[in-house]
């Protein structure tokens, strides 16, 4: 950091987005300032789920843990009508990323918490101003300058730093500032959600339960730490103002069967779907994340989680060419990989609410429950599957025969001195190259070599468990996932990226991506 910049990165906005970014870049050793406008954590329960693919984001910030004693696994999902008919059900089958259920409840508040208090850890590398309104945000060759309003004095300040992050909302100010726009819909119906302190247990609450009906579809959802949430739709002759108490929300739960024994209602809120996407996710030194750069319904409880999953992709590419580890040209990757995922999910909510309000024809529905066959990767429903990347910085080709763009499992492996951990814990935290029985390395040519040595990799051999280990720098695949996977794929080796997602195998050339 140099004397011209007070930070490396601004993040502007400190929800989980915004904190992602900062725990992502700390973890790293890069320094982020985050300005936030509001003084205090947003109080309502907005997200209501992450999964495995998010908490093994989380294992990577080293917070999975600590996360995990506020959370709780999740059964299943289910779509049914009032008169007790199953549309759909999605099961969540044993995890292949590294924790033990695929989906878990969450109650925002408490999981945000969580995340802030381990960002106070990382002490200087991370620093926050809450109550800051930000103003105006103005770039240069070297740097982006953010000006802010301290809320509480009236104190106008500014922040300078190499790039900025603008993880501040649906409602981005720095999505205005730099001229990016937000494209698409926002639905006309109203919902209401209500929040409830759980009174007792009652029969299968620990579904997520969507209750399909073409009038009144409900979301009912069971939240961590003794909360339950339903999402109602309001009537077209109906408007918040008919609801300004709990007392007028009760009939609604009531409705449903819920009674004053159940539950407690804590509060509600009221707000519309949106299906919205910005029309570019950078401008220069500027980066969009989370919500400031997409909008999606919450059928596919992927919203909160798709900007996560950004703010950790462009934290670590950041992190990387901040340190002179990787050319800036690496961060146009960001965009091309975060832009077809955040679509995709965006795609899935929508199809999964035409379900909950019984908009699907026999044959759609029928199309959507229906399992391919012939396929070389065991079919999973798009909700559920294992992450595969769509796009950027990748060799090869895509698909169902591919192992090109598929995050590797993470079993439990051994190393060569008998230590036996999650496969993430033995790999480090840069790029690795793993081989099926055989030192990767000798898969090289030269070029392809001194290109992944550029880039400070490792060559592991992956052992079976039935083998001896051959050198110091090998792992054994205890669980026997490893070496089925690769061979699923026909693939000898592969080259796995700090996120876990293969960029190149040896049957479409190991060459560093271009």
């Amino acid at each position: 950091m140099t004397e011209s910049h007070d930070a490396d990165v601004a993040i502007v906005g400190y929800g989980p987005t915004g904190v992602i970014a900062a725990l992502t870049l700390a973890k790293y050793g890069v320094s982020a300032v985050a300005l936030e406008r509001d003084e205090d954590l947003y109080p309502r329960a907005r997200a209501v789920t992450v999964n495995d693919w998010t908490m093994r984001i989380f294992q990577n910030l080293g917070v999975d843990e600590r996360i995990e004693k506020k959370i709780d696994p999740q059964r299943a999902l289910r779509w049914v009508t009032y008169d007790g008919t199953e549309i759909m059900r999605v099961e969540h089958p044993p995890s292949t990323l590294g924790r033990r259920p695929r989906f878990y409840n969450i109650y925002q508040p408490t999981m945000e918490a969580e995340l802030r208090a381990a960002a106070r850890e990382h002490g200087d590398r991370v620093a926050v101003h809450y109550g800051a309104d930000v103003t105006g945000v103005d770039q240069d060759a070297d740097g982006v300058t953010v000006a802010w309003t301290h809320a509480a004095t009236g104190e106008r300040r500014t922040v300078r730093a190499r790039y900025a992050i603008g993880a501040d909302g649906g409602s981005s100010t720095v999505r205005g500032q730099v001229g990016c726009r937000l494209l698409g819909d926002t639905g006309d119906v109203t919902w209401v959600v209500i929040d409830c302190r759980v009174k007792r247990w009652w029969p299968d609450r620990d579904f997520l339960t969507f209750w399909s009906d073409k009038e009144r579809p409900v979301v009912d959802i069971a939240l961590s730490a003794g909360n339950h949430r339903w999402e109602i739709p309001l009537k077209p002759d109906e408007s918040p103002a008919d609801y300004p108490t709990s007392a007028e929300v009760w009939p609604l739960l009531k409705a449903l069967g819920v009674t004053e024994k159940d539950v407690e209602i804590h509060q509600h809120a009221f707000y519309k779907h949106h299906t919205r996407m910005a029309d570019t996710w950078r401008r220069g030194r500027v980066f969009l994340a989370g919500d400031a750069a997409h909008l999606m319904p919450p059928w596919a409880g992927a919203g909160m989680q798709t900007g996560m999953r950004d703010a950790h992709d462009l934290g670590w590419k950041l992190a990387r060419v901040i340190r002179g580890e990787l050319p800036e040209s690496w961060l146009d990757t960001y965009e091309a990989e975060r832009r077809p995922n955040a679509a995709f999910y965006t795609a899935l909510a929508v199809q999964l609410g035409r379900v909950i309000k019984q908009e699907l024809s026999e044959e759609e529905q029928a199309a959507m429950n229906a399992v391919p066959e012939d396929t070389v990767t065991p079919f999973e429903p798009p909700l559920t599957a294992p992450p595969v990347l769509a796009g950027g910085w990748l060799r090869g080709p895509l698909g169902d025969a591919s192992i090109v763009g598929r995050m590797v499992p993470q079993p439990i492996a051994g190393d060569a001195v008998g230590r036996m951990a999650r496969l993430d814990e033995l790999l480090g935290d840069g790029f690795v190259l793993l081989g099926d029985d055989v030192d990767p390395a000798t898969l090289l040519t030269e070029p392809e070599k001194a290109g992944w040595d550029a880039l400070g990799a490792r060559y592991v051999a992956v052992r079976p468990k039935t083998a001896y280990t051959q050198g110091p720098d090998e792992l054994v695949d205890l669980d026997e996932v490893l070496l089925p996977w690769l061979r699923r794929y026909g693939a000898r080796a592969v080259a796995v990226r700090p996120d876990r997602f293969v960029a190149a195998a040896d049957v479409s050339g190991l060459a560093v991506p271009a």
